[in-house]
């Protein structure tokens, strides 16, 4: 490959038996000091095959689309479309790109921190406990009085479920169908409803301090004497809700 590349320059590359077409801009913008930006910085002679102008890198190309997609839009992929992050940690040190080993570092790292948190905080069962009693129950699955703390329950079925008196603190209820569900005089403080679905739940007397309700449904949801100091209801349907002598100061 001749020395006159711009950034514009398409680039096949044949990473062990998997193809991929990109742009020099996007090999050298991100991580400029990187193995690959120095293959196409234009200082080097890099040697295409003459039939198909691919060049090849000797390297298992499974996981290069995700090296792709860093160089492109500095993305680390989530753990629901990817697991073997220490495969990827092994391919960004061949490729020298080390923002991408960083990032991912600190990822695990978080993860890491937040399980632990978790741990502390006592939670009595696992997400998987919560998922294995919705399917196996035909009646309304009764939690009164469990400690759920820092439990991740984001995008669950959780329809009526009684969960009155439970401590639920910082729990993330993130895109859940909680319809009909019973909260009452549940201490929820810090837990996080955004996108949730609560309509016609029940939230007699719950601590929700400090809540996120953002873009929550809380149609016809009966909020009386519920806590919600510091609670952000930023877009959340209200309409036909009960707030009679809820606690709404710094709202």
């Amino acid at each position: 490959m001749a020395k006159d590349l711009n950034i514009f320059s398409m680039v096949h590359l044949k990473i062990g038996v998997k193809e991929f077409c990109t742009t020099v801009d996007t090999l050298t913008r991100r991580e400029p000091n990187s193995m690959l930006a120095a293959m196409f910085s234009g200082r080097h002679v890099v040697h295409q095959d003459p039939e198909t102008g691919y060049v090849f890198i000797d390297r298992d190309g499974k996981h290069f689309r995700h090296i792709l997609n860093w160089l492109r839009d500095g993305v680390v992929p989530s753990p629901e479309e990817f697991s073997k992050y220490s495969e990827l940690i092994r391919e960004a040190e061949y490729y020298q790109l080390l923002g991408l080993r960083d990032n991912i570092q600190a990822f695990l790292n978080k993860r890491k921190d937040d399980d632990q948190n978790t741990e502390k905080l006592g939670a009595e069962l696992a997400r998987i406990d919560i998922i294995k009693s919705c399917i196996k129950s035909n009646e309304r699955i009764r939690l009164r009085g469990v400690n759920l703390s820092g439990l991740n329950l984001s995008n669950l079925d959780l329809t009526n479920i009684d969960f009155s008196d439970a401590c639920l603190r910082n729990v993330c209820f993130k895109g859940c169908d909680l319809r009909g569900v019973n909260f009452n005089h549940a201490d929820a403080e810090g837990a996080i409803f955004q996108h949730a679905s609560l309509q016609s739940s029940e939230f007699i007397g719950a601590n929700l301090r400090n809540a996120l309700f953002v873009g929550a449904n809380l149609y016809n949801a009966n909020l009386i004497s519920a806590e919600l100091h510091g609670a952000d209801l930023t877009n959340a349907n209200l309409e036909a809700a009960s707030l009679d002598k809820a606690y709404l100061m710094s709202l």
